[in-house]
């Protein structure tokens, strides 16, 4: 026999972005529970709004599974006595488990003979251990912030008001602070907000419905989008595609609405990101474009309840973003009166971190860095490199960037761009904080991407030059994106950038701030960009190539990349696992080599001799392929000499008691070692 167990959380309103980990987590967890108490069941499906969180598992079994035991207890030998009868050891062990002594067996094991017993756990009924399941489930439930309401002893997002725990239609009992579960659910805090009597899942998503809530997540997304396209064609314009806007609205109500509204023509003057920011951020409205992209004077906003006169609602909604955008309005002007240059002497006084000075001579520091990069790698670039860099914080003084701290860089490029600035200065005062997030968009111009590396580079080493290093999930200074932004911008743009040589740089400049050894930071920095380039890359190739190429050489991210790709290339060939093998047994032989000079004259037997000739002819191509980056064509050839090797293998004796020939050969095996030593260990293989 089975039911369907149903469990509801009713709260004040609850943040959007608590939701779906809140979700997650109480999946999670009941499945969980469930598994621990051996309870079979179904489909699990979530539901959620801003005042409540739901779960519905179907099909929970009755009863629990039956459990066949095998225990394992005291060694035979200290178990019986020399005549044979059971000692306190075997009694003890009888009682702990609640069987008699004569139910006692010996059981073979790989250390030895041993006392042991088959033991059968009858299951209980399901009801019975629901209450504390639940109640486990409810306050495990974790959040980014969580607090304490009345004098209770318990800790939640928001209030929690009702509880809904039904199994198989009866009420579980369930104590949670001062509440009790029942039965009974509530409506829209609005427009139904009288009780109403659940008794299942489909019971529950229906009279929700009639009480105006709409739990079914998916359905509630899907109906938000169809009622913004809806108004978007009735505009003539279509949607600006945001799916985080979406997906936080979609938590944000129970009863969805889509109204649109109007832009006074005087403020769509202002940069358009401004804009578009100032009505999502502060407001949650979707905005508008043509399709040229062009942003077009309305928005949309998502009411949470069925206005009776939506044009009141939208009024209002105008008023609130008129006197939003005049302030925007108010900055702009004001902003530019004061040229973002003249802007630096404010950053002396602004501290970036109490360790690491102020916001200047972070600007100071990464602009060398800067400059160095473009000398590297654009040097025609270095003038308006170093332009950038120097402007890159200026707009964090600005009245606009103060009140709207999201815009930052944003504003930057707009007011170089009045300020009559080179276009790729301004495009670079952008893209120099980008990205934004893993697998953001990415600097489209070296200045940008220069500037970019710099200023992370600079975050990363001077955080860990003053002990400030991630533990955990710790990350204050979000030191783990800044060095995934690194690599991502490194492997984008192609900069054959040695990252010791970029750390090591950094950490030069920050000798009047360091408070631990250089090559201590050095070291540490290496080993934790080095972690982030594993894992970034373990998610496009294989883990074991990717630990095999980094373990071999790791330096410069876009060979190792590029070797990377050529190991996961020769993987694929029929012959891999022959070679793979052959190639390690060389390493492994060649660990037990010193440094002596091949002679040839020492090489006697003909499958030595012939692995010799073919290891000549291998070393150059390797060598010149290896020149031109091209990885591929270094490993093909490296390949060519598995057969020489096995035979080589086959009928020479490596470990010989002659001791001239015995390192002569060693000798050969660690040329052969070297040729691809440098490419892979592939000893890391799986």
């Amino acid at each position: 026999m089975s039911a369907e167990l149903f469990l509801e959380l009713g709260t004040e309103e609850i943040p959007a972005g608590f939701i779906p980990r809140a979700l997650n987590d109480m999946e999670n967890l009941l499945r969980q529970e469930l598994e621990h108490a051996r309870i079979p069941h179904g489909e699990v499906t979530t539901f959620a709004t801003p005042r409540r969180l739901a779960i519905s598992v179907a099909e929970v079994s009755s009863v629990q599974q039956r459990q066949e035991l095998e225990l394992t207890g005291p060694p035979a030998r200290i178990a019986y006595d020399g005549q044979g009868q059971p000692t306190k050891a075997a009694i003890g062990f009888a009682r702990t488990n609640g069987v008699e002594v004569a139910d006692l067996k010996i059981v073979q094991t790989e250390k030895g003979d041993y006392l042991g017993i088959s033991k059968i756990i009858e299951g209980g009924d399901t009801s019975d251990q629901l209450p504390e399941i639940l109640t486990r489930v409810i306050n495990k439930i974790s959040f980014k912030k969580s607090m304490r309401w009345k004098d209770l002893d318990v800790r939640f997002a928001r209030p929690v008001h009702w509880i809904v725990a039904l199994y198989g239609g009866e009420v579980v009992p369930v104590t949670y602070g001062d509440l009790q579960s029942g039965n009974r659910s509530r409506g829209h805090r609005f427009m139904a907000p009288d009780e109403f009597r659940v008794t299942g899942v489909e019971d529950y998503v229906e009279q929700a419905r009639q009480h105006h809530v709409m739990v079914d997540i998916a359905a509630r997304r899907q109906l938000i989008e169809e009622q913004l396209h809806a108004l978007a064609d009735q505009l003539g314009g279509r949607i600006n595609p945001d799916d985080e806007l979406l997906q936080e609205v979609t938590f944000l109500v129970e009863s969805p609405q889509a109204l649109a509204g109007s832009i006074e023509a005087g403020f769509l003057q202002l940069p358009s990101e401004l804009l578009i920011t100032s009505m999502r951020e502060h407001q949650r409205y979707f905005t508008l474009v043509d399709e040229q992209g062009t942003l077009l004077p309305h928005f949309i906003t998502i009411a949470n309840t069925q206005a009776v006169d939506p044009a009141v609602v939208v009024a209002g909604n105008e008023r609130v973003l008129k006197a939003r955008l005049a302030d925007a309005m108010f900055f702009w002007r004001e902003d530019q009166k004061t040229p973002l240059e003249k802007r630096l002497d404010a950053l002396k006084k602004v501290v970036y971190q109490a360790q690491l000075g102020t916001s200047f001579e972070k600007v100071e520091r990464f602009s060398e860095l800067a400059a160095k990069l473009a000398e590297q790698f654009a040097p025609d670039t270095l003038a308006l490199t170093r332009r950038a860099a120097l402007l890159a914080k200026c707009d964090l003084e600005t009245g606009m960037v103060y009140e709207f701290p999201e815009l930052q860089g944003v504003m930057g490029r707009e007011y170089a761009l009045l300020e009559g600035e080179d276009p790729r200065v301004a495009t670079a005062i952008y893209e120099h904080y980008l990205p934004t997030q893993a697998g953001g968009v990415l600097p489209a111009d070296d200045i940008g991407a220069f500037v970019s590396i710099a200023d992370k580079i600079d975050t990363i080493c001077g955080c860990f030059s003053v002990g400030l290093i991630p533990t955990g999930t710790a990350d204050p200074y979000a030191l783990r994106r800044n060095a995934i932004g690194i690599l991502s911008i490194i492997l984008d743009r192609g900069y054959a950038l040695s990252i010791p040589e970029l750390i090591a740089r950094s950490v030069a400049l920050l000798d009047n701030k360091r408070q631990r050894p250089a090559q201590e930071v050095v070291d540490d920095v290496v080993s934790f960009i080095r972690l982030r380039l594993v894992n970034q890359l373990a998610q496009q190739y294989p883990a074991d190539v990717v630990d095999a190429v980094l373990s071999a050489s790791f330096t410069v991210p876009v060979d190792a990349l590029a070797r990377i790709k050529a190991l996961t290339t020769l993987k694929q060939r029929a012959d891999f696992d022959l070679l793979s093998v052959a190639f390690k047994r060389v390493g492994n032989m060649v660990k037990q080599q010193t440094d002596t000079r091949l002679d040839e004259q020492l090489l006697v037997e003909s499958s030595e001799k012939d692995l010799y000739q073919q290891l000549q002819l291998v070393e150059q191509n390797v060598s010149v392929a290896i020149k031109r980056g091209d990885y591929v064509a270094a490993l093909e050839s490296v390949a060519r000499l598995r057969k020489p090797v096995d035979a080589f293998f086959d009928d020479v004796m490596v470990m010989v008691e002659d001791a001239s020939l015995r390192t002569n050969r060693l000798a050969l095996l660690a040329a052969i070692s070297t040729l691809f030593s440098g490419i892979a260990d592939f000893s890391r293989l799986s």
